[in-house]
């Protein structure tokens, strides 16, 4: 029953996958009130290079690119993006990516970063951070190669089918969870709720989490 149980799953969320091709966005972007998709909610991507941090940018200094768009701190910082918007955009799409080295596009925090090898990798929680720094190498090298299949894909789409045809490497939370509690005896696991399947991948945009406050401080949505 169980077997047969997991084939039906299977099977539903493969014609869910189907109904909802292309549905969401290729970028993790969510709508300011202008109707445009904004990155980062709203975030300075040059700001992590520059700064070293987070910086909340502003509609005033906004580069638009197609199908995202992103807000800047300054007209400086904007006038460096516009140079070379390849060194400073996000890894995969702003989405998590932890969650890319499983083909999977889902979540996004602004807060949630790092900087590695001139590229910027943004999180979808701290949970998936601790996930990443498990082992770097490994996360970017499969997210590199599984990129380029699902970049133009929406991202309900493309997780929805990344979760019913999971990649041979794919780590439950479970596992990794105890992966980083052998590496770090002694030290808890983080406590955080991401929220649940549904809302995730359903109800609400990528970076909800972040900007309402779930279970952290609230960024708000871009303006």
């Amino acid at each position: 029953m169980s077997t047969l149980y997991k084939r039906l799953a299977t099977i539903g969320l493969l014609l869910m996958a189907s109904l909802l091709a292309a549905c969401g966005t290729p970028y993790a972007t969510v709508k300011n009130s202008s109707g445009d998709p904004v990155m980062l909610l709203g975030y300075d991507p040059v700001a992590y290079f520059t700064e070293g941090k987070p910086v909340k940018g502003s509609a005033q200094h906004q580069v638009k690119l197609p199908e995202r768009s992103y807000y800047f701190a300054s007209a400086q910082n904007k006038a460096l993006f516009e140079a070379n918007a390849a060194k400073y955009e996000p890894q995969y799409g702003g989405f998590c990516s932890s969650g890319a080295a499983y083909a999977i596009k889902l979540g996004s925090d602004p807060t949630a970063w790092h900087i590695q090898d001139g590229r910027l990798f943004i999180f979808g929680d701290v949970l998936g951070f601790e996930a990443w720094k498990l082992d770097p190498a490994w996360n970017i090298g499969h997210a590199d190669r599984l990129w380029p299949d699902i970049k133009d894909k929406g991202w309900r789409s493309a997780s929805l089918s990344a979760y019913a045809s999971k990649v041979p490497h794919y780590k439950t939370g479970l596992q990794i969870k105890q992966e980083w509690e052998q590496k770090n005896p002694g030290k808890t696991w983080p406590s955080y709720n991401p929220g649940g399947m549904v809302q995730n991948l359903f109800t609400k945009q990528p970076g909800w989490r972040a900007a309402e406050g779930f279970g952290q401080p609230a960024l708000g949505y871009p303006q």
